[in-house]
């Protein structure tokens, strides 16, 4: 018996975290009952559990996805308002449910990671390995250097404070950020922070994986190689 969420991370739904919030919301069925707490378990072999009346599954191959995000599309399932999903940019030529690793909002574009690998989502996520992923960002505002050592020494949000980041000045109003976090619209809110506002933003690098090649809206798979890198990054 294992706990649902971690089951349907397995499956490749989603992290556990995103699981939780399946569950509380009643998405989530066990033997065709609804069920809601978070420490409810299952067997997998013995019992049938449905998100969203969709049957899980444990046995479907892994399938590993980069992704060059436009803006104007979200990196949920689900959308209450009806945006575009970045799975609409998929086509026909990944059949496999994949889901994304992470968030990159509305207007938020570059680098983004697709798998229905759970566990590897769930990692890569996780704060203690502090996985680097580096931005451009296009900001408003006086960029200055003392402005920018507040970000490379961490600075306080609503949240707590912010890990040190590594941080350049690549143009006037330019700037390269690289962060070993993943709040919510966290590098939005540190320029915020400093008193400067994001008009563009693209991520460009996360862990080792680049854009090289790769145009706006287009996806590939990853290679053995880099699959292999990205779990080492974990270790």
């Amino acid at each position: 018996m294992e706990r649902l969420q971690k089951l349907i991370a397995r499956a490749g739904i989603c992290s556990r975290r995103a699981a939780e919030d399946l569950i509380t919301a009643g998405r989530v069925t066990v033997d065709g009952k609804t069920v809601r707490e978070l420490g409810a378990k299952a067997d997998p072999s013995q019992n049938k559990i449905r998100v969203d009346g969709k049957l899980l599954t444990f046995n479907a191959e892994k399938v590993y996805l980069l992704m060059n995000k436009p803006r104007g599309y979200v990196t949920t399932v689900h959308d209450d308002r009806g945006r575009r999903s970045v799975l609409e940019l998929l086509g026909d030529d990944f059949p496999e449910r994949v889901y994304p690793v992470g968030r990159l909002d509305l207007n938020s574009e570059g680098l983004l990671l697709l798998t229905n690998d759970g566990d590897l989502t769930n990692a890569l996520i996780h704060p203690r390995y502090e996985i680097p992923k580096t931005y451009r960002a296009r900001v408003t505002g006086t960029v200055t250097e003392d402005k920018l050592d507040k970000l490379r020494a961490g600075v306080e949000l609503d949240d707590g404070l912010t890990l040190p980041a590594e941080v350049y000045l690549l143009d006037d109003g330019l700037v390269e950020i690289t962060i070993h976090e993943g709040r919510n619209r966290q590098v939005r809110r540190m320029f915020a922070a400093i008193g400067c506002d994001v008009k563009r933003l693209r991520r460009v690098k996360f862990a080792d994986l680049t854009l090289d090649g790769l145009k706006v809206g287009q996806v590939r798979s990853l290679t053995a190689a880099e699959i292999s890198r990205l779990k080492e990054a974990l270790t």
